[in-house]
């Protein structure tokens, strides 16, 4: 069966999901008219993701449900980064040499793997930063990158069942 997409307008602009369901393939931001020109009504998603837009409106609003089921693709190497990332909890951050001791490589190569991720804010590449806590590369331009931390670290998240 082939990938469904549908976008979600964020206050960030528009991101684009797509997935099936095997789980959310990627997410990504798009300029708007992309968006609304590839788009699925809502009413015709595979569940995976309808639940991915109702994650992604929780997050923006401070509230965090289940994370949806997430079938990214990767190396062996780049879906042990993602996993990692996926333990950063709401609000902090990791630096790439702490993932690099953890994985036991080069900072450089974390950077390589966090920059492929293709679920942006579903695995949380944004909340990884330089070694004095600066802000480094992100997909998604580094203004995103500080709003979201702002916004994890400014909305107390309220865990729902």
């Amino acid at each position: 069966m082939p990938a469904s997409s549908t976008c979600c307008q964020t206050p960030l602009g528009v991101m684009m999901l797509r997935g099936g369901e095997a789980g959310l393939v990627s997410a990504e931001f798009v300029a708007e008219a992309e968006g609304a020109a590839s788009s699925n009504r809502q009413r015709d998603l595979p569940r995976p993701l309808k639940e991915a837009a109702a994650w992604l409106e929780a997050y923006f609003e401070g509230r965090e449900l289940q994370r949806p089921k997430l079938h990214a693709s990767g190396t062996a190497f780049q879906t042990a980064v993602w996993d990692q990332l996926l333990q950063v909890p709401y609000g902090q951050t990791v630096t790439y040499q702490d993932l690099a001791d953890r994985l036991h490589t080069a900072p450089r190569a974390i950077g390589g793997a966090v920059g492929r991720n293709p679920l942006a804010l579903f695995i949380p590449c944004h909340r990884v930063v330089g070694s004095r806590g600066q802000l480094t590369g992100y997909a998604w331009g580094l203004e995103r990158k500080q709003w979201l931390l702002d916004h994890e670290r400014s909305a107390p998240v309220i865990l729902l069942p």
